[in-house]
């Protein structure tokens, strides 16, 4: 099911930015088996509270969709494990310190001796080449160091604001997953595997897009602005008598539509807004003659009014509202699957709508070692060497009440 059925991907991820590409994968189709450290497992197991049932809810939304084993990859039976599950994978994707990898023996350079098809995927910090390749990442440092930190904020006098998502980290995975696609269509048309990487560092700069235009045209860095946009106005947000509203009257045509809304059409017209530049010239002033009238009005009003003339609008939502809006209910990217020992969970959909190989939340987050016996199986391990490998440490296992009084 979805556009990656027959993709086999071996997950050596962790926390945000690796699981975000593989949950991508997964979403789409891929057989996603998630080998976690042993012990602990994937450090988001612990990022508690809150919880649901008896599990982490942000591991429980990083990790849908992935089967999940248990391995020591410094045993000799866990680099058994991982070398045999390599073997019929198409990609491995990993996001380990620098060079952990290849102490491990697990490098893009060793593998692909045996495996040269193989698409090998590494996200970090700061990527494998300049000066920084050996620093560690997060995404608090990507978003400092990319200039995120210095236009984010009430004003440009305000202290530096991190952006509420973990923003690197995200883009950073949905381009992982995105460059991991690429190179598998490469692979179809020539059989050539490749290393497919990025970083926090690069995830951020590319979130940068208008900032990096104005410096690189002007050599003057963007400060914040708020809501404000560094290029358009009116495109920003405004408050109503019983809330906050975005208004996107950016353009010419949404400019006067705005201003017949607000039934103050003459302000079309003033020279200090006539045109896109003097209105960003006199931004100051623009706000002062539109904030005050929307602040007569329910927020109600102006969206219905705006929407009306055509102006693109919106409430300003929290996460609760957003997640209830019928317009996130009507795409599915708020959905329940079952989970063994949580019950019914709640995670956020697939964003990418296909027409004919439709993606689909199939499975919940795995427990800690809930495929480590079935996927050994599939590998060829017998019952009497994963119990061997169980026995010396080199993998984890779950298992239920009923296969424990088998076992016993």
């Amino acid at each position: 099911m979805g556009p990656l059925a027959g993709l086999k991907v071996v997950d050596l991820t962790h926390v945000m930015a690796g699981p975000t590409c593989t949950l991508m994968l997964a979403d789409m189709g891929a057989d996603v088996i998630k080998v976690e450290k042993s012990p602990g497992g994937d450090d988001t197991r612990h990022s508690v509270p809150p919880k649901v049932g008896d599990q982490a809810a942000s591991f429980l939304m990083m990790n849908r969709n992935k089967r999940g084993i248990v391995v020591d990859l410094k045993t000799k039976g866990g680099a058994e494990v991982l070398h045999r599950l390599i073997r019929t994978a198409d990609a491995v994707v990993e996001n380990f310190g620098p060079d952990v990898m290849d102490r491990l023996g697990f490098g893009y350079e060793a593998l692909k001796i045996e495996h040269p098809g193989l698409i090998y995927c590494s996200l970090s910090g700061f990527g494998r080449t300049g000066p920084y390749r050996h620093r560690r990442g997060f995404d608090l440092v990507a978003q400092a160091m990319s200039g995120i930190m210095t236009f984010t904020g009430d004003g440009p006098d305000s202290p530096p604001a991190k952006c509420g998502p973990p923003l690197s980290d995200i883009t950073a995975g949905i381009l992982a997953a995105l460059g991991i696609a690429a190179a598998y269509a490469h692979r179809l048309k020539t059989g050539e595997g490749q290393w497919v990487e990025t970083s926090l560092f690069e995830a951020a700069l590319v979130q940068t897009y208008w900032q990096s235009a104005i410096a690189l045209a002007t050599g003057e860095a963007p400060r914040a602005m708020g809501s404000a946009h560094p290029l358009n106005a009116p495109y920003q947000a405004f408050q109503a008598v019983d809330g906050w509203i975005v208004v996107g009257g950016a353009n010419q045509t949404n400019w006067r539509r705005t201003v017949e809304a607000l039934g103050v059409p003459e302000l079309a017209s003033d020279p200090r807004f006539a045109t896109g530049g003097a209105r960003m010239a006199n931004l100051s002033e623009l706000e002062a003659e539109l904030a005050p009238r929307f602040r007569t009005r329910p927020a109600a009003h102006w969206l219905d009014a705006l929407e009306t003339a055509g102006v693109p609008c919106g409430p300003v939502n929290d996460m609760n509202q957003a997640l209830a809006d019928p317009q996130t209910i009507a795409r599915e990217m708020v959905i329940d699957v079952e989970h063994p020992t949580a019950g019914p969970v709640k995670t956020i959909g697939l964003p990418i709508k296909f027409s004919r190989t439709p993606g689909k939340v199939r499975k919940a987050a795995p427990l800690f070692g809930e495929d480590t016996v079935g996927v050994l199986q599939e590998h060829g391990f017998s019952d009497d060497e994963i119990a061997a490998l169980e026995r010396d440490g080199a993998v984890t296992a779950h298992h239920d009440e009923a296969t424990r009084q088998t076992v016993a």
